[in-house]
């Protein structure tokens, strides 16, 4: 079993204290906290190696270009890509699902086709599709729930159509925990003839993420969400796709050749790394997987499952709780949405952290989400591998503050 309370030791951040109290961090949805092997590599960088990569024939630039290209090859491995020139770093996820809407998106979405995602997705997942099928007259359509909060796989199947070019769906809700049934949908999705994009933001953390088992032609998710720096998103997507698009931003790096009339764009990835990356970040990215595979994936899993369901055997004793969540398990991550009667979120949010501890409240990104749910705004609990059932004591103490307050 994970050893909690002995990781948490690993993270300088928790010897800090918050309104004098010790911190309780429960929003690890938003970010997750950075353990020292990562702070220690970035100060390693700036202090040691610091020069821009692939440019120079000098030694610290040899070493950057180095390690920064084992971070590429540990993101392969880790996720179990055939190929590291699929793995392309941008700053985030965001910018990873835009990466794909502009370039694979204005190629080969044409009037007519229809982008079909689910209500689930974070806006970073919604936004581009919803904004490419206006630009496009396309049509854009979205999956809806069950009543227990999960994918409805029998209406999405409804929904797939021979005019349905692309599906883009999460792999797990950042407002709900829902762990979607991912490679289905991508089965389904293939045989339809359509692409499939995945926003791993929330699952690539919590879960063993197999690409090649998944078969997705594109996956993207974020360093930050899992205790790795920010700045850092990964975009996979198959080879031979990322050969066909063009690139996304011009400029140095991405650039074989150029003549007063003409460039030749370089070859994967440099040809979606225009500019000086985030160097220092990607490369201390390197310890983070590292980090993650010796607490073990699985086990992570298991904790943050053991922690739902404390959380939510304590929240619901209180009649004023209401639980936005799955019932089932397997149909989970370690996400708990809820709100108390007659309480406004934001009023939790700021009661919590009067006593030391952090959550969220509002819309989450994901505002066609909450609003299919009949709420204007959710407060949130999200747990991590540093959590422990000590910190759901202390979240549900000042549930009963709020309680008291409010009844």
């Amino acid at each position: 079993m994970l050893n909690s309370e002995e990781i948490k030791k690993e993270f300088p951040i928790f010897e800090t204290e918050v309104h004098g109290r010790k911190l309780i961090y429960l929003d690890n949805a938003a970010t997750t906290q950075k353990p020292k092997c990562v702070i220690e590599e970035l100060v390693k960088f700036y202090s040691t190696m610091n020069a821009n990569i692939h440019r120079g024939i000098h030694k610290l630039s040899e070493l950057s270009t180095e390690a920064f290209e084992n971070s590429r090859e540990k993101v392969r491995e880790f996720i179990n890509a055939k190929h590291s020139e699929e793995i392309i770093f941008t700053k985030n996820a965001t910018e990873s699902i835009n990466l794909v809407a502009n370039t694979w998106g204005e190629e080969n979405i044409q009037e007519g086709d229809e982008i079909l995602i689910s209500i689930l997705e974070h806006h970073a997942n919604f936004v581009p599709w919803q904004n490419l099928a206006k630009k496009k007259n396309a049509k854009l359509v979205i999956s809806k729930l069950t009543e227990d909060f999960t994918f409805d796989l029998e209406d999405f199947k409804n929904k797939l159509s021979e005019k349905t070019k692309l599906v883009a769906c999460t792999g797990a809700s950042n407002v709900l925990g829902t762990v979607t049934p991912i490679k289905e949908i991508i089965k389904l999705a293939q045989e339809n003839g359509a692409k499939t994009l995945v926003d791993g933001t929330q699952l690539t953390a919590h879960s063993k993420v197999d690409i090649q088992n998944l078969n997705c032609d594109f996956y993207v998710f974020s360093a930050h969400k899992m205790c790795g720096p920010t700045g850092v998103g990964v975009l996979y997507g198959k080879k031979e796709l990322l050969e066909e698009m063009p690139p996304f931003l011009l400029g140095g790096d991405m650039i074989k050749s150029v003549s007063e009339t003409e460039t030749i764009y370089n070859d994967l990835p440099n040809k979606f790394e225009a500019g000086t990356p985030n160097i220092a970040d990607i490369i201390a990215f390197h310890k983070t997987l590292q980090f993650l595979e010796r607490v073990g994936m699985k086990e992570i899993r298991e904790h943050e499952l053991k922690l739902l369901k404390y959380a939510k055997e304590k929240f619901s004793k209180y009649p004023e709780v209401s639980l936005f969540s799955p019932s089932k398990p397997e149909n989970c991550c370690g996400i708990l949405s809820f709100t108390v009667k007659g309480t406004h979120p934001h009023d939790i949010a700021s009661i919590f952290d009067s006593e030391g501890v952090a959550i969220r409240s509002g819309l989450h990104c994901a505002e066609p989400l909450v609003r299919s749910l009949k709420q204007s705004s959710t407060a949130r609990m999200s747990f991590y591998l540093y959590n422990t059932e000590s910190d759901i004591d202390k979240a549900e103490k000042a549930l009963q503050k709020v309680i008291k307050i409010f009844s």
